[in-house]
């Protein structure tokens, strides 16, 4: 037992040192491997420093080669681009002296169709001039570039003149027509666009005047320009004077049918057309009246788009005068026509034809209406160029005055001709012609009254204004006062009239003849002013005119029946016979009798045959003083045959009872009545 447990742990150790023994060989083995392979690093590391001490030498000596290179180069590449900036210049420098004759034959032809081009050329010649004037003024060369240059810009003005002249045409008059055209039925108005150039040759014509202002240092193109559009300005408008000349001419129409023209003169009544006419002696005078006022319209038109296409061709600074230019020959003929009117006009007051004096006030209001938007066209222009209308409207408005007052002056004054005096009793020519006067003057009844306080009239009329339209504004103010101006005025006409037809009334030997010439004229006053709303002028300041008149007329109505008490005298009981029934009259009763049926039947038939040549136009009131008449002879003469019926005042009756009543009312009904 003992031996065996001692011989174990013996055995045990002996492993245990062959273990180790054994992991230490391992251990040696490996460590033998690392020793090796750390030799080989070494080696290997010796080796890549041996390699890169070599490469960085070789590196070394490259560099050194190559810097030097690299210099060289970059030196050579400095002289190379020296060398070419120097034949660039050189060419440069040599270009300018062939500018002249490399241009030549482009110069020579012009700018017509190749404008850009030619402005390029132009250009080119400009740059050589420059460099000359800079580095070789003395040179030759300069003297000819300078002349390229020149000549350049003379063709440059005449391609501008070109142009103009080939392409500005008169505007046509339907054009023309159209676009100052108001229609009433459109609430918007379409703006006609009147294009005076093509878009090509208007870019051309801008471009060469941008050109000639910054490069040409040139402004007489600007001459030029307003000369030629001053002449189609002017032709625009003659033509369309023409066009209203010949279309009358052919067709008796006196306008477009395209122009309508508003009247704001009359806001009680929608304006109504112009009439057509038809040219004769007395037309003449009313379609250039109305040629007038569309060239008028025309010229503010034209001019406004004139001034537009300058605004794109002239300089800014320039363009105010050079449209003050381009319109002086179209305005002045305008106005030099505005006199002529005025200086007609005159002369009709010197002929004592009033009439054609109200010519004036279709211009003068038109005038006046569109003066707004003259002078805003004009703004800019000179003041003697601005007061060109003023001046024409005060003088229209001088002698418009003049004539309304001398027209009043001879209605009161034209002379009590006998043989000027109607023979029916009639309404009088100097009537007919007052009213018709006033009639017309209605249709412009702002003008006129703006007329005759543009004369301080109003101090002559000595007219009292309501305290109310002092404290309105002044438009109204002034509306106000010229109404009434009117107003006074055509009361002075009325008046002038009522007492100058009074005075004629007196030619006539026959009263009654007298009473209906009297009646017949107030009558008609009476109905022309209510027809045509003078009535509504007249009572501005007259409240009581219709009445007066209406007192008036009923005045001549009794005088008229006054007439026939020399009839009917002889039907009253004035020296009638008192007898009883039975009773035989003695010879003398007899007479008294016999002549009064005599002196009825002789004054009836006088009268009758009388009258019967008279008028009274108004049938109305012919049929009234017919009826009141037949009433108060035929009511007498029946009673008077009553009173005489059982009398035996004669053997032959019927030789004094001439008429039954009923042919006495036949006799009367024929009265007034120069066709019976």
């Amino acid at each position: 037992m003992g031996i065996t447990s001692r011989m174990i742990p013996t055995e045990d150790a002996s492993a245990r040192k062959r273990e180790i023994e054994e992991k230490l060989k391992q251990e040696q083995e490996t460590l033998s491997f690392i020793r090796e392979n750390l030799e080989k690093s070494d080696q290997l590391t010796n080796g890549m420093v041996c390699i890169l001490s070599s490469f960085e030498s070789r590196l070394m000596q490259l560099e050194n080669s190559i810097i030097p290179v690299h210099k060289q180069t970059e030196n050579l590449q400095r002289l190379q681009e020296n060398v070419d900036k120097t034949l660039s210049c050189m060419d440069h420098v040599i270009s300018y002296y062939h500018v002249a004759k490399d241009t030549d034959r482009i110069i020579r032809e012009g700018p017509t169709g190749r404008l850009d081009e030619y402005l390029a050329c132009i250009a080119k010649i400009q740059k050589a001039v420059e460099y000359f004037q800079d580095n070789n003024p003395d040179s030759p060369e300069l003297n000819t570039v300078k002349a390229r240059f020149e000549k350049g810009k003379e063709l440059l003005e005449a391609e501008f003149r070109s142009l103009l002249t080939r392409y500005s045409k008169p505007v046509p008059p339907i054009l023309i027509l159209d676009a100052i055209s108001v229609d009433d039925e459109l609430e918007v108005q379409e703006d006609v666009v009147l294009e005076h150039l093509p878009e090509a040759v208007l870019q051309d014509i801008i471009c060469i005047a941008g050109w000639l202002v910054e490069y040409g240092r040139n402004q007489d193109f600007m001459n030029v320009y307003f000369q030629i559009r001053s002449n189609q300005l002017d032709r625009s408008i003659k033509g369309l004077k023409d066009h209203f000349r010949k279309n009358s001419a052919s067709s008796g129409i006196l306008y477009s049918p395209a122009v309508q023209t508003k009247r704001k003169d009359t806001p009680t009544k929608k304006a109504p057309k112009r009439p057509v006419y038809i040219p004769g002696k007395d037309d003449v005078l009313d379609i250039e009246i109305d040629s007038y006022i569309h060239c008028i319209s025309a010229f503010v038109k034209l001019a406004q788009s004139e001034y537009a296409l300058l605004a794109e061709i002239i300089p800014e600074h320039h363009q105010k005068k050079t449209f003050d230019s381009l319109i002086q020959e179209a305005l002045d003929n305008l106005m030099l026509e505005g006199d002529n009117i005025v200086s007609a006009a005159r002369r009709a007051i010197m002929r004592h034809d009033y009439s054609a004096v109200l010519t004036i006030f279709p211009i003068l209001r038109h005038l006046k209406m569109n003066k707004s938007e003259f002078d805003s066209t004009l703004q800019g222009t000179a003041a003697s160029t601005k007061n060109k209308l003023p001046t024409l409207i005060t003088s229209m408005e001088t002698i418009g005055a003049k004539a309304l007052e001398e027209f009043a002056d001879s209605i009161k004054n034209d002379p009590d001709k006998e043989y000027n005096m109607p023979k029916d009793g009639t309404v009088h020519e100097l009537t007919s012609n007052a009213i018709l006067f006033l009639q017309q003057l209605l249709d412009f009844h702002e003008t006129a009254g703006a007329m005759l306080a543009s004369q301080v009239l109003g101090d002559t009329y000595n007219i009292p204004l309501d305290p109310r339209e002092t404290s309105s504004s002044a438009s109204s103010y002034t509306s106000e006062f010229n109404k009434r101006l009117l107003s006074t005025y055509i009361c002075k006409v009325l008046g002038n009239l009522q007492l100058n037809l009074l005075s004629k009334s007196k030619v006539y030997e026959d009263s009654a003849l007298s009473a209906i010439f009297l009646h017949n004229n107030y009558n008609y006053t009476l109905k022309s002013l209510e027809k045509s709303e003078l009535i509504q002028l007249v009572t501005v300041t007259q409240k009581k005119a219709e009445s007066s008149y209406r007192e008036l007329i009923e005045q001549q109505i009794q005088m008229y029946q006054r007439s026939w008490l020399k009839v009917t005298e002889h039907l009253t009981d004035r020296n009638m016979p008192v007898f009883q029934p039975g009773t035989k009259l003695k010879d003398k009763e007899r007479q008294v009798i016999k002549d009064k049926f005599k002196g009825f039947n002789d004054g009836l038939e006088e009268l009758c045959k009388i009258q019967k040549g008279w008028a009274i136009p108004d049938k109305e009131q012919r049929d009234f003083i017919r009826q009141a008449q037949k009433r108060v002879v035929s009511d007498a003469y029946r009673a008077f045959l009553h009173r005489c019926a059982n009398i035996s005042f004669t053997k032959n009756p019927e030789k004094y009872h001439k008429y039954r009543p009923e042919e006495v009312e036949e006799m009367i009904e024929k009265l007034f009545d120069t066709s019976a």
